[in-house]
């Protein structure tokens, strides 16, 4: 498992020169925190969770709900001020950069948090609240307000957040 976390991060960082060099990225160490974490919050053991998940975070800058779902290569590049709420669902392939907020909208009960399918990038600073979809592939722009769902494949701007439409342009010459 660990194995696959330092590819993960020597692919997605290109700061990162050797696999050994990995070991030392801070999301390797919030995702150590957050999968041991994770084991003792299924465990019902929730005081020794919200323990390792402090501990990850300290280290690294990053606070991941230990009751939070995250797939495989998922990679969260520098960390620092990124929140992952407890019913959040990280698919796998997932990019997500600094000071992203994948949170909650009040004191609702249940899924209140955001889904993240396959394949998503999320921009710097962006901040997804609530219990909504960014759908796989699709991109959400640096320091977005998304507060709705989005469709696969799809990339989204802006506060609120907006669909960014593709338009094909014929030039002349």
């Amino acid at each position: 498992m660990f194995r696959n976390l330092r590819k993960c991060i020597y692919k997605n960082d290109p700061s990162i020169h050797s696999l050994f060099e990995a070991y030392f990225h801070p999301w390797f160490s919030a995702y150590i925190f957050y999968r041991i974490g994770h084991f003792f919050y299924k465990h019902k053991l929730y005081s020794i969770a919200r323990i390792l998940s402090m501990i990850g975070k300290r280290r690294s800058g990053a606070e991941v709900h230990p009751g939070a779902t995250i797939g495989k290569d998922v990679f969260i590049d520098h960390c620092l001020g990124v929140v992952i709420g407890e019913t959040t669902i990280i698919k796998d392939n997932v990019l997500i950069f600094q000071n992203v907020t994948l949170g909650g909208r009040g004191n609702e009960k249940g899924k209140r948090h955001p889904t993240i399918e396959e394949g998503c990038l999320i921009g710097a600073g962006a901040k997804i609240l609530g219990n909504i979809t960014v759908g796989a592939h699709s991109k959400v722009g640096a320091n977005a307000v998304l507060l709705n769902d989005v469709p696969p494949n799809t990339t989204v701007v802006g506060i609120p957040a907006k669909v960014v439409k593709k338009k094909h342009q014929k030039y002349s010459f």
